[in-house]
């Protein structure tokens, strides 16, 4: 390298004048080809990553994954299909992200740049006594005119892979940025479909509220015609005329609550808040699909997050080879083409050509420990990119046996809850039969009225567990991004 060195050197320094121009070309596509492979520093290896064999909870193992789907073939409600459609076109977090990405793919192409020459241009016209070009002072002693233009050009030969090691790191700062906007897709995909289930569900429950009322509001009724007919007594029209009143009050509550989270829902499609439009859905009709995890080996490369965290990792492995660069040398070639001349008509004429060509090398020998602070600095900043992605790696197995334990426990609590509410009903139809036949009193009616409506609920919230727990495993495993330009058309 150091004879390669000396012998350009020595060209550019005794240069044919005809032929200077071309020769800075071709001394710099000469020492940019021959010094192509050299690029200092550690090149980069993926982390070593634990991945069980199967995630825990997962009872079918299997290659494919439903995180595979586009998500309108996995929420099959053409309402929430309309909703994620219109989130995914207006939400203002998936916009912002999307300007992160076209922020990181400008300073990529900026670091790309260091790549070629820079080429500039220069042209003064002066008149002043004693000057010489540029203003500067000159021992002429007469008042005289100064013109000149040129064409300079300055080219860093990156003989470490210090700019190398720059674009790299740029690239994956711009694959990163990327990897976050998919992440915001699924996310928002999600959150979406979260929302949209909960105000599902508060639909349900207001629903149980007002039949809960009326049921109590026929009890009164019967209690009353029996208390003027002298076979009741007011204990009992009054016990049922506060349990309907209990039970009327849930429901400014419940529709609050559900104003609230149509808000909330709105915000995410980026609309002014407002009410959702949601003609003859019920939770009750929602389809639970198949649900196949796949591999764990198969979620380092779907799940967008830990996709960021490795290119995130890429690039401050690249800085390292940066810092290291910087204990070398710099090889700068620079060229000057134009003309300059006292006389406009001379420098018209082409008669003051001036040109020039030179290699510098620079580097450090003294900077009081900073460069090797630097270096431990990103060395350090490496160290912490590589924990963070083994550590997004073990959450997202977590999120994932907790998304597929809490779908599978739900499924059976909702299967036991659906017949505990099957039974209160009869026995609330019963029971009213054997009070209007003078079997039973009105205890035995309000008790098990009191017992079938908390039961609805808790079965209304089953249903929206196992719901969520899908959305919650659609999302962990990375499902979503794949199709999302198809899916905003």
């Amino acid at each position: 390298m150091k004879k390669l060195i000396q012998s350009l050197v020595f060209k550019v320094q005794n240069p044919p004048g005809a032929r200077a121009c071309g020769l800075f070309w071709a001394l710099g596509l000469e020492l940019w080809i021959l010094v192509g492979g050299c690029a200092v520093g550690p090149g980069y290896q993926s982390p070593p990553i634990n991945a069980p064999a199967a995630f825990r909870g997962d009872s079918d193992i299997s290659t494919n994954s439903f995180a595979n789907l586009p998500w309108w073939q996995v929420f099959h409600d053409d309402t929430l299909q309309s909703l994620i459609r219109t989130a995914l076109t207006n939400n203002y977090d998936l916009r912002i992200a999307v300007t992160r990405v076209e922020q990181a793919r400008a300073l990529a192409a900026q670091a790309r740049a260091g790549f070629f020459p820079q080429v500039n241009y220069a042209a003064t016209a002066a008149r002043g006594q004693n000057i010489a070009g540029g203003n500067t002072p000159a021992p002429t002693g007469t008042i005289g005119n100064v013109f000149a233009a040129d064409v300079n050009a300055s080219w860093e030969i990156d003989l470490w892979g210090r700019i190398r090691r720059l674009n790299e790191s740029a690239r994956a700062q711009f694959l990163a940025s990327e990897d976050a906007r998919r992440d915001v897709t699924i996310s928002l995909i999600a959150q979406v479909a979260q929302d949209y289930f909960q105000l599902l569900a508060l639909d349900n429950e207001l629903a149980i509220a007002q039949q809960s009322t009326n049921s109590f509001g026929e009890s009164l009724r019967i209690f009353n015609q029996r208390l003027r007919g002298g076979v009741a007594s007011i204990l009992e029209t009054s016990s049922a005329e506060a349990l309907m009143d209990a039970s009327a009050a849930t429901i400014p509550e419940l529709e609050q609550q559900i104003a609230l989270q149509e808000n909330q829902l709105s915000v995410l499609l980026g609309q002014n808040p407002g009410a959702i439009l949601r003609d003859n859905v019920s939770l009750d009709n929602q389809i639970s699909p198949e649900v196949p995890a796949g591999l764990p080996s198969a979620l380092l490369e779907r799940r967008p997050d830990i996709r960021e965290a490795e290119q995130q990792l890429r690039s401050a492995n690249a800085e390292v080879g940066v810092a290291k660069a910087d204990f070398f040398p710099q090889l700068d070639l620079t060229g000057l083409f134009g003309a300059v001349s006292p006389e406009l008509s001379a420098f018209t004429s082409g008669g003051g050509v001036a040109w020039g060509i030179a290699a510098g090398l620079t580097g450090p020998l003294f900077h009081g420990g900073q460069l090797r602070a630097q270096y431990v600095q990103a060395r350090a900043v490496r160290d912490q990119y590589a924990l963070q992605y083994q550590q997004t790696v073990l959450n997202a197995f977590q999120e994932i046996s907790d998304a597929l334990i809490s779908r599978e426990k739900s499924a059976s609590a909702r299967t036991e809850q659906s017949r505990a509410v099957e039974a209160y009903k009869i026995a609330v139809k019963i029971s009213m039969e054997r009070y209007r036949m003078g079997s039973a009193d009105y205890y035995e009616v309000l008790q098990e009225q009191q017992l079938l409506f908390p039961a609805e609920n808790t079965l209304v919230q089953f249903q929206l567990n196992q719901l969520l727990a899908i959305v919650q495993l659609y999302r962990a495993l990375g499902g979503g991004w794949q199709t999302e330009i198809t899916a905003a058309r």
